[in-house]
């Protein structure tokens, strides 16, 4: 099967599988504990139904949008995720090429394998940077004047990793903290020889913008150990209002999933919310972003942005999550299953398959633009 034969994202996955060593597919593709989060966060959609109004004028569509007061062709936008040198050769580039093609806003991880600078000269895509608060707040403060150096669009605390998740398939294969290569992945790994020669003999998945800060030098475990420790668990609302006074621009909180939390985002200084639970990798039963939507809007939607993070396969799911009142989605194996099936044609195909069937879907709804859709379009099933 080739990127060509692909008709929708999970025809990518399956090329996915067949690229990676085993190891390294099972850490894109799994979740916490039995995964049920993981599964439902894609199925909640599945619980919401269009509802079309016919002989409606939809001779053109518009999905132009605007996502952190910068305008985008289109209301998806790329989720930070880590390490995408893991999944090709080309990484975070290759992503970036694609979205700069699709004119949407791009977020570079703290975990990444591409420096925060050189994603900033990549493509002119609107970019945010995804970021922790470090227990070596210099650090952070570090990564906040770097990003403002380089015009990022936005900043994204994640604040849903006191802990790791438990993750049992990283557990089997021996994706962890402090790597093992267990017999029983050495043939997938023989198997995938360009892989290994990047990964061992090129050093392509060091984390480049821990290894080239003031701290990098001072690292003596791995810089996956080293951000293990520097989780702190201790963090409050409080130390978002610090972030927010020393970032002074659009602040995105991901990992936030009830009324509650987004309000005291919004209190803190956040201008928008990304509605996850971190694509089912850790708190499990937590629930399926697409199911906090309304509430959210109900109560916020004149104060933050509103981003619907997880499960997100098909144009119907975007049209679903912005008629319940969400600003945008983003996708995260969405898009790094075409990475590793593809590298930037297969995310620029993948980009292309998602688009389109978004304007199919709002012409099929009787709606011809973003900006109509609402409670009218869409029902919970009963």
């Amino acid at each position: 099967m080739k990127i060509a034969d692909c008709n929708n994202i999970m025809d990518f996955r399956r090329i996915a599988q067949r690229r990676l060593p085993a190891s390294v597919f099972h850490y894109l593709d799994g979740g916490a504990d039995d995964e049920w989060s993981l599964g439902r966060n894609t199925e909640a959609f599945n619980d919401y139904e269009l509802l079309p109004s016919h002989l409606s004028d939809v001779s053109t569509i518009g999905v132009k949008s605007t996502l952190f007061g910068q305008p985008v062709d289109w209301p998806v936008m790329i989720a930070p995720t880590g390490a995408s040198k893991l999944f090709h050769r080309d990484g975070e580039s290759a992503v970036i090429r694609a979205a700069d093609k699709f004119n949407m806003v791009y977020s570079l991880s703290t975990l990444s394998t591409t420096t925060i600078e050189a994603a900033a000269n990549a493509g002119r895509c609107p970019k945010m940077f995804q970021i922790y608060v470090f227990k070596d707040r210099g650090l952070t403060k570090e990564f906040v004047d770097r990003c403002r150096d380089e015009n990022y669009a936005a900043l994204c605390l994640t604040v849903d990793t006191p802990v790791a998740g438990n993750r049992e398939r990283d557990i089997v294969y021996g994706v962890t903290p402090k790597p093992r290569m267990r017999w029983s992945n050495a043939t997938s790994y023989a198997r995938h020889p360009g892989w290994l020669y990047r990964a061992l003999v090129k050093k392509d998945l060091e984390l480049v913008n821990i290894t080239s800060s003031e701290a990098g030098g001072t690292i003596r475990s791995g810089a996956a150990e080293y951000i293990d420790s520097q989780l702190d668990r201790s963090l409050t609302w409080k130390d978002v209002e610090w972030l927010a006074g020393k970032w002074d621009g659009p602040l995105v909180i991901k990992g936030v999933q009830t009324v509650d939390d987004c309000r005291k985002a919004a209190n803190s200084g956040a201008t928008a919310v990304m509605l996850s639970n971190h694509g089912g990798r850790q708190l499990e039963s937590a629930p399926a972003p697409v199911d906090c939507i309304a509430r959210v809007a109900d109560a916020l939607h004149d104060r933050l942005e509103i981003i619907c993070d997880g499960g997100v396969r098909r144009g119907t799911h975007i049209v679903k999550a912005l008629a319940l009142g969400a600003n945008a989605c983003s996708i995260g194996r969405g898009y790094l299953y075409p990475l590793a099936a593809g590298g930037q044609a297969g995310v620029e195909r993948g980009l292309m398959l998602l688009k389109s069937e978004l304007e199919r879907t709002m012409a099929l709804l009787g709606c011809d633009s973003i900006d109509k859709l609402g409670d009218r379009y869409v029902q919970h099933r009963v």
